[in-house]
């Protein structure tokens, strides 16, 4: 198994925080809907990291992870945050079957070996 500080680069340590981030939003009563969603390709492609419900709400989840704390509490950009309300309207569209649910967008800050942030409504809409 690979812990955190074998990761050498900055797409593995991602994977791993996006791993911890799912562990930890199940073990907080989420049920994990999508990873890695991607609509689209080219200048309007984005992902977002989770997908998650809980409770009635559909919850968008940015998943980053930084050395310090600090960094990752600034590391969501605006256009980024855009990005994501796009697909977030995207995903509710062509999935009907959650039209009568609230949606979130909530932050997971990972900061490795293992310090675990979580933000819930981290912006709006």
């Amino acid at each position: 198994m690979l812990w955190p500080w074998n990761l050498k680069t900055n797409y593995s340590r991602g994977k791993w925080a996006e791993f911890l981030a799912r562990s930890y939003l199940r073990l907080h009563g989420y049920r994990i809907l999508a990873r890695n969603y991607v609509h689209l390709r080219g200048a309007y492609a984005g992902e977002v990291d989770i997908i998650a419900c809980r409770h009635h709400t559909i919850v968008f989840v940015e998943v980053k992870q930084r050395h310090k704390m600090e960094n990752a509490l600034y590391a969501i950009t605006p256009k980024q945050q855009q990005r994501i309300m796009n697909m977030a309207q995207n995903y509710m569209r062509i999935h009907p079957e959650f039209s009568g649910y609230d949606m979130r967008f909530d932050a997971v800050f990972i900061c490795l070996p293992l310090t675990i942030k979580h933000l819930p409504n981290a912006w709006t809409l």
